[in-house]
C-alpha cells in the first residue's frame, strides 16, 4: 500500500493557469508561484455569487490524537460533487510546521483525496505564515523598542503587556522566557514568551478581515497594554500599523492549488480550533463562493471547537449562511470515546464502538442548536469491519440521520458519490434556519456559559482570581460586546482530556481570559490548554529527509 506522499507524487500535475482557466478565471489574474501555486486576487469576489452558491460545512466527533481525516473527505466530498455534476471547490486551511513536524503530520488530506503539491503546501508553500510571523513580531520589536526609550509615547509600562513573540513550531522552551537580559543596551528585562503562529492575534485578524483596509483597521485596535497613567495602548499608538499591513500584501491573497483529480481548491489562513477559532479566511470562503456554486469548507478538531467559533464567529462576523454539516466519525474515535486503549483501534470491537457512539450523538445534538441539517459520514479506514459500520447505522436508523461510509481515502471522489447526491437533494428540501448560538450584546459571561452548557454539556462554570481580574479589564476597556473563542483541550467535550465519550456534571475552569480586539473576539482560557504546543517523544521530524535530486520522504 502507497503512502499518502507516495500517492501524492505519482500523481501527475497539472498547470495551474490550465486549472483557473477551466473555472474561468484568466492567467492575468493570477499571482503565480511556479507552475502549481497561484494566488488569487480580491477583485474576483462576487457578492451577488455568494448569495447564490452553497456554503457546507464538514466538522467532527471528538478526535484521536491523529485526527479523524475531515480534511481527506473534505477533499474526496468536492471531488465526489464534481464527479455528479457540480460546480464545487474545497476551501480548505493551510497546514503549520507544528503538527506537520510533531505527532498529526500533514494537513493536505490523505490517500486519493488529497491536495497538491503535497510538500510544498505542507511545507513553506507560498510564505503566508511567515508574513503573519514577521508582522506580529515586528509589533513585538516594536513594543521593545517603545520600553527602551523612556520618553518616547505613549509611554508603555511594561508590567502590562502581555503580547508575545510567535513561531511556527512545537517548542515547549519558548512557553515562558525572560528577554531584555545583559544591561541597558540589550533592552528592558521582562517575562514574555512564544506562541505558535496559528494561535497569533496576527493569523486571526487575517481569516476575519474583509479586505487590506479591514485588515488595517483591525491592525490598529490589537490591544497591547496600559501607559503607567493607566490609559489603554493599541498598535495605531505605536504607528505600527501601516509596516505590518506591508508585510501582508501578499499574505492576504487566497492560495489555488488542484485535487488529485485535476479540480481547483482554494487554501487560505490556518488558525488551530483549540487555541484560536480554527478556520479559513473570510476572503478564501468568499472567494470559493464566487468561483463556484458549492463551496465545502472544514472547521478544526470536533463540533464543540472548530464549528461552534466557525458559526458563532466567523459567519457572524461575515454574514455567512451555511446549508449544511456533514458530521465526521472514524470507527476508532469511536472506540476510544468507549475507552479502549490507543494501540487497540485497529482492533474489531463493535461493543467498543457502541460505547463511543454518545460522544458522536452529543456532535449531532450541538448541531441542531444552531439550525443546520446535517448528514454523517463514516470516514473508512482499511482496519475498519462491516459489522463495526453497521453499529453506527443501525442507531441512527430510527432518529431519521443519514449515515455514510466515505470511502475517500482508497477511492477519491469515486467513494463519495452517494453522500455528494444526498447532501445536494437534502439542501434542496430542507431549509437551513442558521442561528448562532448567543447574541453579541450579551455579557461575556451569559456568552461563556451558553458554550459551556449548551455545547459543552457543563454542569457549571468556575472563574479564577486572574479571570475575574481579566473580566473588569474587559468591562473596563469596552470590550465586553465582543464574542467568545474559548481554548479548550480537543481530546474531551469538558477542559479534562481524561473524561471521554459524552461526560456529565463537570464544572468548566476559566483560568483567564485573553483580548483579541483587533481580531474582535475574547479567548476564554480553561484548563490546562497551552497555545504554544511541544513536540512528543518520537516527532514526525525525525523521519522526514530531502535526497540529492530534490525529492521529499517520511512526510506524512
Amino acid at each position: 500500500m502507497m503512502s499518502d506522499l507516495e500517492i501524492a507524487q505519482s500523481i501527475k500535475l497539472k498547470n495551474i493557469t490550465e486549472i483557473a482557466n477551466d473555472w474561468g478565471i484568466k492567467e492575468d489574474d493570477l499571482y503565480l508561484y511556479g507552475k502549481h501555486k497561484a494566488k488569487l486576487p480580491l477583485n474576483l469576489i462576487d457578492y451577488d455569487k455568494i448569495e447564490k452558491s452553497k456554503l457546507i460545512l464538514v466538522s467532527a466527533i471528538s478526535p484521536t490524537p491523529a485526527g479523524e481525516g475531515k480534511t481527506t473527505v473534505s477533499i474526496g466530498l468536492s471531488e465526489a460533487f464534481n464527479r455528479i455534476g457540480k460546480k464545487f471547490m474545497p476551501v480548505l486551511r493551510e497546514p503549520s510546521l507544528g503538527p506537520v513536524f510533531g505527532i498529526k503530520g500533514g494537513a493536505t488530506g490523505g490517500g486519493y483525496s488529497q491536495v497538491l503539491p503535497m510538500e510544498d503546501i505542507n511545507l513553506h508553500f507560498t510564505g503566508d505564515f511567515s508574513a503573519i510571523e514577521k508582522a506580529h513580531n515586528l509589533l513585538s520589536a516594536l513594543i521593545a523598542n517603545n520600553l527602551q526609550f523612556k520618553d518616547k509615547e505613549p509611554n508603555i509600562d511594561s508590567r502590562t503587556v502581555l503580547w508575545k513573540r510567535v513561531m511556527d513550531m512545537n517548542d515547549r522552551a519558548l512557553r515562558r522566557i525572560v528577554t531584555g537580559l545583559g544591561g541597558i543596551a540589550y533592552g528592558v528585562p521582562r517575562e514574555t514568551g512564544f506562541d505558535i503562529t496559528a494561535a497569533s492575534e496576527i493569523m486571526a485578524i487575517l481569516c476575519l478581515a474583509d479586505s487590506l483596509e479591514d485588515l488595517k483597521r483591525r491592525f490598529d485596535r490589537i490591544f497591547i497594554g496600559y501607559t503607567y497613567d493607566k490609559k489603554p495602548v493599541y498598535a495605531k499608538d505605536l504607528k505600527a500599523t501601516g509596516a505590518m499591513a506591508a508585510l501582508m500584501k501578499d499574505a492576504i491573497k487566497p492560495n489555488l492549488v488542484q485535487t488529485i483529480e485535476g479540480n481547483p481548491a482554494i487554501i487560505h489562513g490556518g488558525p488551530f480550533a483549540n487555541i484560536a477559532q480554527g478556520t479559513n479566511s473570510v476572503i478564501a470562503t468568499r472567494m470559493g463562493l464566487s468561483l463556484s456554486d458549492y463551496v465545502i469548507t472544514e472547521a478544526g478538531f470536533g463540533f464543540d471547537l472548530g464549528a461552534e467559533k466557525f458559526f458563532d464567529i466567523k459567519c457572524q462576523s461575515a454574514g455567512l449562511k451555511p446549508q449544511a454539516v456533514v458530521l465526521v466519525a472514524t470507527i476508532r474515535a469511536l472506540k476510544y470515546h468507549g475507552h479502549a486503549k490507543l494501540n487497540e483501534l485497529t482492533q474489531p470491537d463493535p461493543e467498543r464502538v457502541k460505547k463511543g457512539l454518545p460522544n458522536l450523538e452529543k456532535h449531532l445534538e450541538n448541531i441542531g442548536h444552531f439550525g443546520v441539517p446535517a448528514v454523517i459520514a463514516i470516514n473508512r479506514f482499511p482496519t475498519d469491519t462491516d459489522e463495526e459500520i453497521q453499529v453506527i447505522k443501525e442507531h441512527f436508523e430510527e432518529s431519521g440521520v443519514q449515515v455514510f461510509v466515505a470511502d475517500v481515502w482508497a477511492k477519491g471522489g469515486e467513494g463519495a458519490t452517494d453522500i455528494a447526491t444526498a447532501i445536494t437533494e437534502m439542501i434542496d428540501a430542507v431549509h437551513s434556519e442558521f442561528t448562532p448560538l448567543y447574541k453579541n450584546e450579551w455579557s461575556v459571561e451569559e456568552k461563556i456559559a451558553t458554550v459551556c452548557q449548551k455545547v459543552y454539556g457543563a454542569k457549571a462554570i468556575e472563574y479564577t482570581p486572574q479571570a475575574k481580574r481579566d473580566l473588569e479589564k474587559i468591562n473596563d476597556l469596552g470590550l465586553n460586546h465582543l464574542p467568545v473563542c474559548i481554548a479548550k483541550t480537543q481530546k474531551s467535550l469538558s477542559d479534562n482530556p481524561k473524561l471521554l465519550g459524552r461526560p456529565k456534571d463537570f464544572v468548566i475552569t476559566i483560568r483567564e481570559i485573553e483580548i483579541a480586539s483587533g481580531a474582535g473576539f475574547l479567548i476564554p482560557i480553561s484548563g490546562a490548554i497551552l497555545r504554544m504546543p511541544g513536540l512528543p517523544e518520537f516527532p514526525a521530524a525525525e523521519k522526514i529527509t530531502i535526497d540529492d535530486e530534490g525529492n521529499i520522504s517520511g512526510l506524512f
